[in-house]
């Protein structure tokens, strides 16, 4: 498997708040993890590289061969959850901070089969061999409210006020519900990891017009330089694993 990744903060920002990690345990079982802080300048970076720190660490300490499927997403809920209670604690013991938290997108790629965690509007996405890509996440926003309740359109999601409030994050309560997928991959799937900054800016066809080539090497600059034309408001961050 190849595992491309690249985070930018865009041409707003005055800083960073994304954090990115990526492992391999073989070449047939590979793992990745992104989060967007939220909090303020200090706030936002401390949680997320706080939650990526924990949950690298976790999944390294805890992964072994030949895994049930079922281990494995007890390890991803264990290890965000402790992400949860570490950012939560840190924030509790630095009244500056409290309130700070971070979105979290994770993966664990083994064989065909892809496991999924997240909490907030980190996404997933699916690209197939033959150019189609499915969104795998679904966020935990406002928004992504009113249009699962039918109160929206999707059109209207798209330049809605609300947008950018999620409604579960890492590290802003005592606990956290995680939600999981566990996804079977074809030959020639491709995981397209991301924060918002990135999907806000950047809509399907051109990811797909950017990834039709095939050149794997080139995915992640290529994207992060089309949401940076595109505008850039947030900070950008892609992570892409290839079989």
């Amino acid at each position: 498997m190849k595992i491309v990744a690249k985070t930018d903060k865009g041409r707003v920002r005055s800083s960073n708040q994304d954090a990115y990690a990526v492992g391999e345990f073989s070449n047939e079982v590979v793992w990745a993890v992104v989060c967007d802080g939220m909090g303020g300048a200090a706030g936002g970076n401390i949680a997320s590289a706080l939650a990526v720190k924990v949950i690298s660490e976790k999944i390294n300490a805890s992964y072994r061969d030949n895994m049930r499927d079922s281990s494995i997403q007890n390890m991803l809920d264990s290890a965000l959850t402790a992400a949860n209670i570490e950012v939560y604690d840190f924030a509790m013991d630095n009244t500056e901070l409290i309130g700070m938290g971070t979105t979290v997108v994770c993966a664990i790629v083994r064989d065909n089969q892809a496991f999924i965690a997240h909490a907030g509007d980190s996404r997933a996405y699916i690209v197939s061999a033959d150019n189609k890509i499915r969104q795998v996440t679904v966020d935990h926003s406002v928004v992504q409210d009113l249009l699962s309740k039918g109160k929206i359109t999707p059109e209207e999601a798209e330049n809605h006020p609300n947008k950018n409030i999620i409604t579960r994050a890492i590290g802003v309560d005592k606990n956290i519900k995680i939600d999981f997928d566990m996804i079977d991959l074809e030959e020639g799937d491709t995981i397209l990891l991301c924060t918002d900054g990135f999907s806000n800016y950047v809509e399907n066809n051109e990811m797909l017009e950017i990834m039709s080539d095939g050149k794997h090497y080139a995915f992640a600059d290529r994207l992060v330089t089309k949401a940076n034309e595109n505008g850039g408001g947030d900070n950008i961050t892609v992570v892409i694993i290839s079989k």
